[in-house]
């Protein structure tokens, strides 16, 4: 596995790639990997020859309120899992590399970024989409791997790249979850046991959910209040959003349709924010 820092190197690399007509997946990360990360390196492996895991923490995701020095960084052990899920690269420039000085430049969809997340962190997705427009030119994949618990993210990506003719796949894959139901997260690395039990609400209440759209419930209005009661329960528990979506475009839905529905919620577990969603 190889280690690149510089722009202009991974370039290079990616222009011989292409000329050798190989299959590039990229895996677009923020470091800090954990299993549920790994899993979207397996799959991208078993897909294509190529691997570049890019472990850029992004300035430009981060609202004012938020503090970029709190993400825990590991570079080393970042490198090591990544070696372990079979990257063939592993993409991991310094913030001057990506954003050189007067840099003004970006991409905002106009779209799919404003509801759900985009109404509390109005500014997360331009970083999302700024960052990964300059991936998508730089690695030229074929195809890039979000997980289905960022299911917005991976909406707002492909619409930005139908939209820009960027030409790659986006590829969703499984949410991995602990043997409790809760979804793997960095963010879970700081619970106490008390803290992970409120958080299995989130689980619970998409389980539910699911349930209920299996026994023929089809108002998602009742979906969500089921969801919220059962979030409200949980005295640290506080909801951001719940909404019943088209997985393609993020737009409330108005009856649930089995297998085409998705069930979206964010919420704070004390001052840790979690996001979560499944397949109705």
């Amino acid at each position: 596995m190889q280690i690149v820092e510089t722009v202009p190197e991974m370039k290079r690399l990616a222009a011989t790639w292409r000329a050798e007509g190989r299959h590039v997946a990229l895996v677009p990360t923020m470091g800090g990997l954990h299993i549920g990360q790994t899993a979207l390196i397996r799959a991208a492996a078993a897909q294509a020859e190529i691997v570049v895991v890019a472990t850029f923490l992004n300035p430009l995701q981060f609202a004012p309120n938020e503090l970029m020095a709190n993400y825990p960084q590991d570079s080393a052990a970042d490198r090591q899992l990544c070696a372990e899920a079979g990257a063939t690269v592993v993409f991991a420039p310094p913030v001057e590399e990506m954003y050189p000085a007067a840099y003004s430049t970006y991409v905002i969809e106009e779209t799919l970024a404003k509801p759900l997340c985009g109404v509390s962190r109005p500014t997360h997705f331009r970083g999302v989409t700024t960052l990964t427009a300059k991936l998508l030119n730089i690695v030229q994949p074929r195809s890039v791997y979000f997980g289905q618990k960022t299911a917005p993210r991976a909406a707002v990506v492909r619409k930005m790249i139908r939209d820009l003719e960027f030409g790659a796949e986006v590829i969703v894959v499984p949410t991995v979850r602990d043997p409790d139901g809760l979804a793997c997260g960095l963010n879970n690395r700081g619970f106490t046991p008390s803290l992970r039990q409120e958080a299995l609400a989130i689980p619970r209440a998409l389980t539910k959910a699911k349930e209920m759209a299996a026994s023929g419930v089809r108002i998602p209005d009742r979906l969500i209040a089921e969801a919220t009661h059962i979030l409200g329960q949980q005295r640290r528990v506080r909801v951001i959003y719940i909404a019943i979506v088209n997985p393609t475009t993020m737009e409330p839905v108005r009856e649930v349709v089995p297998g085409e529905c998705l069930m979206v919620m964010s919420a704070w577990i004390d001052e840790t924010r979690l996001i979560d969603c499944m397949l109705l």
